[in-house]
Order: structure tokens, then C-alpha cells, then sequence
């Protein structure tokens, strides 16, 4: 089904993606997915016992429906980002080799670009890591709601909110 994307906002399946962690905790009442991001505290995600399987295409769908969920305003303030789609997060020389993450913002925040910032930067990146989010959820709305959050939650860095206000607003 074709969207319509605020302008900046490409879905690029299977991209590359270095960079640090994200752990999604759930939206209040809705019962999928807990943990902690990087700095944030210690938590693991709980996993489904079975993984939910869906298709590559309708996993994109999702993250495509939870990009519609921007409001219109906040959307057009988005600035220079990009939204990858990758099955997996592989973890950096260093970083813990169970590091588990759904999603990932790589960039600049908003709140944190001077006038300088504009002169040949690259764009900041959002990837969201579709086995993760499928191995937590049980169902089809699960994984929808886990995007959604996943999918705001990384949006929410682009504009210079931090883990622990997030996890404040219950977006963790």
C-alpha cells in the first residue's frame, strides 16, 4: 500500500547501522516489551515464547502506519533523518554480545545543531530492528503497538529528549 512520507522521511530496508542501545519498554496498558535503555538502568526484554512471525513487507507496513502517527507538525520539524528497517542489531567490539535492541537514533538532535551543522552533514539515522520486536510480541497488534512505540520513542531523540525523560512519559 503506498504512503505518503513528511518530507525527510524514507523507509530504507536493510540498511547498515552501527551505533548504540535502545530497549523498549511498553506503552502504559499495552503489555508488550520492558526494559532499559543505554544509562538508563539495568532491564532485559521480556521475550514471547514463540516468536510472531511476520512478513519483511508487512513489518515495513507497520513502521510506514507508525510514521503516520507524527503529528503533522512535529513531522514537518523533522529535519535531515532517514528510517532504516534491519532484521537485527549486531553488537559493536566492546558493547555486550546480549545487547538487544528495537530501535536506534544515530545523529544530531535537534536541540544540539548550531548554525554550522548544515554544511555537509549527513543525515541522522532511525533504525528499527525487526526480529527483536517480533521476538517480544505475541500477536500481530503487539508487534504493531511495539513499532509504534519503538518508532516515537526514536523520533523522540531527534528532537533531544533523553532515555530518562522518556521513560518518564512512559515511552522508555
Amino acid at each position: 500500500m503506498p504512503v505518503n512520507f513528511p518530507p525527510g522521511l524514507p523507509i530504507v530496508p536493510d540498511g547498515d547501522a552501527p551505533g548504540g542501545p535502545r530497549i523498549s519498554s511498553p506503552l502504559p496498558g499495552s503489555g508488550v516489551g520492558t526494559g532499559a535503555g543505554s544509562g538508563a538502568g539495568s532491564g532485559a526484554a521480556q521475550f514471547a515464547t514463540v516468536p510472531f512471525e511476520m512478513s519483511p513487507e508487512d513489518f515495513e507496513a507497520a513502521v510506514s502506519d507508525a510514521l503516520l502517527l507524527i503529528p503533522d507538525k512535529a513531522a514537518r520539524a523533522m529535519d535531515n533523518v532517514a528510517i532504516f528497517i534491519e532484521d537485527d542489531y549486531i553488537p559493536q567490539p566492546g558493547e555486550d554480545p546480549d545487547t538487544v535492541l528495537l530501535g536506534l537514533y544515530e545523529g544530531v538532535p535537534l536541540t544540539e545543531r548550531d548554525s554550522w551543522w548544515d554544511a555537509g552533514s549527513l543525515p541522522d539515522r532511525i533504525t528499527i530492528f525487526r526480529q527483536p520486536i517480533l521476538d517480544i510480541c505475541e500477536s500481530r497488534q503487539e508487534v504493531i503497538d511495539e513499532v509504534a512505540i519503538t518508532v516515537i520513542h526514536e523520533i523522540a531523540h531527534h528532537f533531544g529528549i533523553g532515555e530518562d525523560r522518556l521513560h518518564e512519559l512512559g515511552w522508555g
